[in-house]
This record gives structure tokens, sequence and C-alpha cells, in this order.
């Protein structure tokens, strides 16, 4: 059994999900908000590192995903984002966790089959998927969503293995693009 921990970063609410995966199961473990304390920059950013140690410690995860980062229209709340995502992965490294990155077009498309997803329709599928009573909040949904798309990732990457396709071949310089293995 793996554990895993999910991440959507942010500078006021950032989001956590943590699952487990055992073969091709995923089990519900737990999933929240970190409300980011503090006026200044310096602040937030420890409280979100601060925000993660503590789930860290509560739920003891093997590996973390996050969500990759694109620019959006306004540079000032990129470059904002970037600083939360950097701090979140900072504070997943100092817990000595791997770190996987997905695209939130590759997670929409992990869970929803689409990468046009509304966040709606993550949420409910993000419940369906783990059979949860209701739909989680946003930001703990995204999270959850990065776990879930990690985990699939590990299976098909667990099953070309047991099949034999990777032998000989290695996964070094490898990677999985659009739900695909292939070399860089």
């Amino acid at each position: 059994m793996t554990r895993l921990i999910g991440i959507d970063p942010g500078l006021r609410f950032t989001g956590f999900g943590v699952i487990d995966v055992h073969n091709h199961t995923m089990r519900y473990v737990a999933s929240g908000v970190i409300k980011v304390a503090g006026e200044a920059l310096p602040e937030r950013l420890r409280s979100l590192i601060d925000g993660i140690h503590e789930v860290i410690e509560t739920y003891h995860p093997h590996e973390s995903v996050i969500e990759k980062v694109f620019v959006n229209v306004n540079p000032q709340s990129t470059l904002l984002l970037g600083q939360a995502r950097g701090a979140a992965i900072s504070a997943l490294v100092l817990k000595d966790l791997p770190v996987h990155e997905y695209t939130a077009l590759q997670l929409k498309k992990a869970v929803v089959g689409h990468g046009k997803a509304k966040k709606e329709q993550v949420q409910e599928m993000v419940a369906r998927l783990l059979g949860l009573p209701r739909a989680p909040q946003a930001d703990a949904a995204d999270a959850l969503a990065a776990a879930i798309c990690h985990a699939q990732n590990r299976v098909q990457l667990a099953m070309l293995g047991e099949k034999g396709a990777l032998v000989g071949l290695g996964t070094k310089g490898m990677r999985i693009k659009n739900g695909r293995l292939v070399s860089l």
C-alpha cells in the first residue's frame, strides 16, 4: 500500500487530499483546506509550509503530487501562485517526500475524462471515484484529483512493468504525457 498526498497550492487556501493506493484500488483517507494566515507574503508562506508539515505529520504519506501552474491573465497573480507552489514543494521536499507534478489538463483528464472539465465536475467525479457521501470543497477536490491522477499513472507503469513492456527499456528518460509513457 502507498499513501499519496495531493496538494492544490494557494496563498489564501491550500487544498490537500490523502488517499491510499493498493494495486488498482484507491481509498479515501482525508482531505481539507489549510487556511493560510498572515498579511505579509513571508508570513503567509510560513503558514503554508507549517500547515503542509502538520498534514504530513498527521497522515504520513509516502509520495506527494502537486499541480503544475501555468501563466494566467494576471501576471501578479501568477507570480504569487508560483511562490505558494514553490513553498508547497519546499515543504514536501523538506519532509523527504518525492514530488510528482501534473498539469491541470492531466488532472481533469484523469478524473473526469476531458481536460476542459469544470470545477463542479471534478468535485463530483472525485466523490464518485472515492465513494464519498458528498463532493469535497473545491480546493480539497483538486488536491484529491492530483492524488488520483498519480495513482492511475502508478498503476499503468506497474502494469507495463509486470507485462515486461519496460524490460530492457528502463524508465530513465521516460515520463507520462497525456496518459501515455513517452521518452524525453
